[in-house]
């Protein structure tokens, strides 16, 4: 249980304890995804991914195909909790300024900084590999200091701040894909698959005749902040902190914990960020289903959006077929 028992407010909520915030905060999930649910057809477990890392303050790095509604998915997010959202469409000839912003001469001859579309509370870099390394490290760099610098002035990003990137795994030419080190800072890489039949069957029905149902309201900016800030104050035993490290340093092949299969098919493992993400995802993933403290079973549950993007196949790997997703089944299994 979460120990901790003061008098919690936020705006016209009042909470006698952490487990009564705790449990208002789980009511409030269940509406958002109803609420979501009624544009977004499916993609039930890419919605939950997208919302647990928000809820725990850190960016996604989503791949999937086109069409496959991620911007839609984003602005029903966006609109349900009553957040600013930008969408930016990465392409070769970007620039960081056109991320940033830029300052211009005003009318008194003034310099005047022009917030980009980076000044919003959800930011989603469309195709963030078909723009170069200097324009991505704009965006990279705004995501870890959550501000934007400009000559020697420092300008704050809205809080909550939250980044979600998309890659095409398809068309690959001409692109300039994520070094390991950059994919580093997103703390979920989140596979998108297509829907099944019958949700496709669905998405056709109701989006071919132009009337598309808006989101109502379900979290305000400030509740959002709170119950982030409540996530944090959640306890997590010894062995819970014990299991996510010895699960990041099997990856790591060549060092005295490392797992036979990392030894056997990787390159490079995962580094510290990979264990503080397993706790922080695990934290989040065990209050929304509805627990008080997250147990080695949390930890399962986002190992893989977690260690996907964080883990290096060798050549053996992929002469043998072997997948990065067996090869973390095979470390959680251990």
């Amino acid at each position: 249980m979460i120990m901790v028992k003061v008098p919690l407010k936020c705006m016209n909520l009042q909470f006698k304890d952490d487990v009564e915030a705790v449990d208002a905060f789980v009511e409030k999930y269940g509406e958002l995804k109803k609420e979501i649910a009624k544009v977004i057809v499916g993609q039930d477990i890419t919605v939950e991914n997208i919302l647990m890392a928000m809820f725990s303050r850190s960016h996604a790095l989503l791949i999937g195909v086109p069409g496959l509604a991620k911007t839609l998915m984003i602005t029903t997010i966006a609109k349900s909790i009553n957040l600013s959202f930008n969408r930016i469409q990465f392409t070769p000839d970007l620039m960081p300024s056109d991320i940033a912003g830029t300052e211009i001469l005003d009318e008194n001859r003034r310099f005047k900084f022009v917030h980009g579309p980076v000044f919003a509370h959800i930011v989603l870099a469309d195709e963030i590999n078909r723009t170069p390394p200097k324009t991505q490290s704009a965006l990279l760099e705004a995501m870890q200091e959550r501000s934007v610098s400009m000559n020697g002035t420092t300008y704050a990003l809205p809080d909550p701040f939250f980044v979600l990137a998309t890659q095409n795994p398809i068309e690959q030419e001409g692109t300039y894909p994520l070094p390991e080190a950059q994919q580093d800072r997103f703390m979920f890489n989140i596979l998108l698959d297509y829907p099944s039949f019958e949700e496709e069957v669905d998405v056709v029905k109701t989006t071919i005749h132009g009337d598309m149902v808006e989101p109502k309201q379900i979290l305000s900016i400030e509740e959002i902040v709170f119950y982030q800030k409540l996530l944090q104050k959640v306890p997590i035993a010894d062995n819970v902190y014990r299991y996510a490290v010895k699960l990041a340093t099997s990856t790591r092949p060549g060092t005295a914990g490392a797992h036979r299969w990392a030894n056997d098919y990787l390159t490079w493992g995962a580094g510290p960020r990979a264990s503080q993400f397993l706790i922080i995802g695990a934290r989040t993933h065990a209050i929304l289903h509805g627990k008080y403290s997250p147990d080695i079973e949390d930890i399962k549950a986002v190992a893989h959006n977690i260690l996907r993007h964080r883990i290096i196949k060798n050549y053996k790997a992929e002469a043998e077929g072997i997948t990065v997703e067996r090869i973390i089944d095979e470390l959680i299994k251990e």
